[in-house]
């Protein structure tokens, strides 16, 4: 997600989110980074594959399977692959390159979990910098140096 701003003060802003792959580790959130990994989701999710593959195939061809049981199974197969991926945590950036009068660079960068949570993030930032000339400094964004 990329979206250019004009501040109050005339500067022009980018608001960038990037989805992370890997979760970035945080002071407040670090007793949460330390778990078994991935490990144990996959061998859960290859095991619910594998029991729907198995009853699938060992169904006899007399027995009539509803369309919303097949509906169901795949719901159940793709719901916590999909969950984790709108859950998954983006960086949002907002930097200006100033102008060399009286205003200089600034960048500020933070985290934010969640697809529609970062879609909303972005329009609040980018709505701050209309009115105020910079991100909210109680907001989910903080300057860098």
């Amino acid at each position: 997600m990329n979206r250019v701003v004009r501040g109050s003060d005339g500067r022009e802003w980018t608001i960038k989110a990037n989805l992370e792959w890997s979760n970035p580790i945080a002071a407040e959130e670090f007793e949460h980074d330390v778990n078994g990994g991935a490990g144990p989701a996959v061998v859960m999710g290859a095991v619910l594959l594998f029991l729907v593959v198995m009853f699938a195939v060992w169904t006899p061809d007399e027995v009539y399977v509803p369309p919303w049981l097949i509906l169901l199974l795949v719901v159940a197969v793709l719901f916590f692959p999909v969950r984790w991926v709108l859950h998954r945590p983006w960086t949002v950036t907002a930097a200006t390159p100033g102008d060399h009068e009286e205003n200089p660079p600034e960048t500020w960068v933070g985290v934010v979990r969640g697809f529609y949570d970062v879609r909303k993030e972005v329009s609040e930032v980018a709505r701050h910098i209309e009115l105020y000339a910079e991100p909210d400094m109680n907001g989910s964004l903080q300057p860098v140096e």
